[in-house]
């Protein structure tokens, strides 16, 4: 998103994922420096865009509509761990009573020892319960939130970034990318509580019990801990490659089914699947790989496991043979070290889930931080009562994305309710000059003006809400015949519909239709032709009933029948308004009011059809053409 501070010269840049955030309430300083100590020692990776730490700080404000239930799901996390806390010290005491003063053990002491410890059993299961129930849905509802979020933003940015970005990639970034998210949101704070938690008690207790022996397990584990965070920025890597390959993959399947009329046309299945099979080979590829990473780091943590456990076996029955420890110490020294490497090990097989969810919040922020181009100003103000008025004042306009000059210093005044008309060579920036108008492109310099007001002056929406537009490309939504209409006219009744279809001259051919206007139209409404696609179109536009019309080759792929039947639903749409046409067929802009020819030197010719035919200019040429041609 840029601002520009006008009259000032002085821009700058804000990324929308700031904004976003910048407009949240901070996590407590705790939480933020807790996580960041863990994140920083075990799962740290400078060598990517982002580290883990500036992805968890940019993800933590989602907790915040949930933070009681994350407090209380880490409440219940900490009564998890009591019983594996407990259980060694019990174990202590009933082996070191047994070996040294059996007639202590009373079957009093047993039970009401055994009693206690089943009842923290109960209680951890309801514990448990919660956290598998409660934890997930609220991962499940902070996933929705962002998927929300994305969506919101794709809603927000231009043509320019559509044009670049392959839809397969969008999708799989809003779908499958934040279904890991759901796991780690749930799971990381629970996992590295627990970790927290186990590990300074468990430290405290092995301590306190024999000082040597943690000396030697706390020497095993930074070479741990530095051999696995290596392989973990490998196995980011290889996660992060398979995600973006199956954003291709998704984009390759998009694509191959949408063209599969031109695929069959051209026989060309064979072709088709050959592309899919290579982008499957390497998808393919990338997963074994991530496989292969994920087995070492197995291994690997096995391996240490295994270290520890001869470590703390030899060196404590040597340290019980020399009295340096009792048989029960060591049970518990034992146990407490099993609860110590089950945690580490939980916690280092977490990272599996923890780099699946960094990568899918990664890739999320690639949408977030994406830069809205097209926005409200400062101050802009709900455009009402508008008369149709429109100039374009020393208008110059390239693409943002590939700085290709359309046009310059073009001016153009439309008075309301005129009705003007666009030629000229394919290229020349016709479809471009009327994109400009509802700010689908912001002009590079220059100004539009409409009521003599500059467009931008106005609210995106209360703009578009006052501009027509009937294009060649007809694209339905997925729906009904009375979904598709209403669209220009959300929550319209069943009676406007059929007017506005009746205005298109379309509601014969409807009412012929299997189910009338709830029949279901097929994907991009395949199910109609081309002609019924656009009268439906227009009807669409009849309900919007806007001010403003602009009719972008509305006739040029319809057959002659289907031509006429639309241009005189045109004429009755174009009635009172505004109209600006672009048109190949020049039959059907013969009664404009003005016809305009423009090519890349910008607006060459003006004047009536009579007019320009008598010059014997560009526009002659092209009607002479287009007789020869019919």
């Amino acid at each position: 998103m840029i601002c520009v501070l006008e009259n000032k010269g002085c821009p700058f840049k804000i990324r929308t994922a700031d904004f976003l955030f910048l407009n949240r309430r901070k996590p407590k300083r705790f939480t933020v420096h807790f996580y960041i100590f863990i994140l920083s020692v075990i799962f740290m990776d400078k060598e990517k865009k982002y580290s883990s730490g500036e992805l968890i700080l940019k993800f933590l404000p989602y907790y915040k509509k949930y933070l009681p239930t994350v407090i209380f799901d880490l409440f219940c996390a900490s009564l998890t761990t009591v019983c594996e806390i407990i259980l060694p010290l019990i174990m202590r005491t009933i082996t070191n009573a047994g070996i040294n003063d059996l007639a202590a053990l009373s079957i009093d002491f047993i039970l009401k020892v055994g009693i206690l410890y089943f009842l923290l059993r109960i209680i951890d299961s309801a514990a448990y319960y919660y956290m598998a129930y409660i934890g997930h849905v609220m991962g499940t509802k902070i996933e929705t939130d962002m998927r929300r979020d994305a969506y919101a933003h794709l809603q927000k940015l231009s043509d320019s970034y559509f044009n670049n970005t392959k839809i397969g990639q969008i999708m799989g970034r809003i779908t499958n990318d934040l279904f890991d998210v759901t796991e780690f949101s749930h799971h990381c704070p629970e996992e590295f509580f627990i970790a927290a938690v186990k590990g300074v008690v468990s430290f405290i207790i092995l301590i306190t019990i024999n000082v040597p022996l943690t000396v030697l397990i706390f020497v095993i584990i930074p070479v741990m801990v530095l051999i696995c965070s290596a392989l973990n920025r490998k196995m980011r890597e290889a996660f992060r490659k398979q995600r973006s390959m199956i954003g291709e993959l998704n984009a390759r399947i998009e694509d191959s089914l949408l063209g599969q009329k031109v695929v069959k046309a051209f026989a060309n299945e064979d072709i088709e699947q050959e592309k899919f099979e290579t982008d499957n080979k390497k998808f393919f590829s990338i997963k074994k790989l991530s496989y292969k990473y994920m087995g070492k780091f197995s291994t690997t943590t096995r391996m240490f496991d295994g270290i520890m456990y001869s470590s703390v076996v030899i060196a404590g029955s040597i340290f019980m043979i020399k009295r340096y420890i009792t048989p029960g110490d060591l049970v518990a020294y034992l146990l407490y070290v099993t609860t110590f490497i089950a945690t580490i090990r939980r916690i280092i097989e977490f990272a599996e889930q923890f780099q699946r969810g960094l990568t899918g919040i990664e890739r999320f922020l690639q949408i977030m931080e994406a830069d809205i181009d097209i926005f409200d100003e400062p101050g802009a103000t709900a455009l009402e009562n508008t008369r149709g008025d429109i100039e374009f004042k020393n208008v110059s306009f390239e693409y943002p994305d590939d700085h290709n000059k359309v046009f310059k210093n073009l001016n153009l005044k439309i008075a309301a309710g005129e009705k003007i008309a666009f030629v000229g060579p394919s290229g020349g920036g016709k479809t471009t000059l009327c994109n400009l108008i509802p700010r689908f492109y912001d002009v590079t310099e220059g100004e539009i003006l409409l009521d003599g007001k500059n467009i931008k002056s106005y609210t995106l929406k209360s703009l578009r809400d006052n501009i027509g537009m009937v294009q060649q490309d007809v694209y339905l939504f997925s729906g009904t015949v009375y979904e598709n209409i209403s669209y220009g006219k959300p929550g319209t009744s069943m009676e406007e519909v059929v007017e506005a279809a009746k205005k298109a001259g379309a509601d014969e051919f409807i009412r012929e239709l299997k189910n009338g206007y709830n029949t279901y139209v097929g994907e991009r409404g395949v199910k109609l032709s081309g002609g019924q696609k656009q009268r439906i179109s227009i009807a669409r536009v009849f309900l919007k009933n806007p001010p403003i019309i602009i009719l972008d080759e509305a006739t040029s792929a319809l057959d002659n029948e289907s031509e006429f039947t639309v241009a005189k639903a045109l004429v009755k749409l174009a009635e009172g308004r505004t109209t600006i046409t672009i048109a190949h067929r020049l039959s059907t802009i013969r009664n404009s009011d003005r016809i305009l020819v423009l090519s890349d030197e910008g607006i060459t010719e003006e004047g009536t059809h009579e007019q320009l035919l008598a010059a014997k200019g560009i526009y002659y040429r092209f009607y002479e053409m287009a007789n020869q041609l019919s």
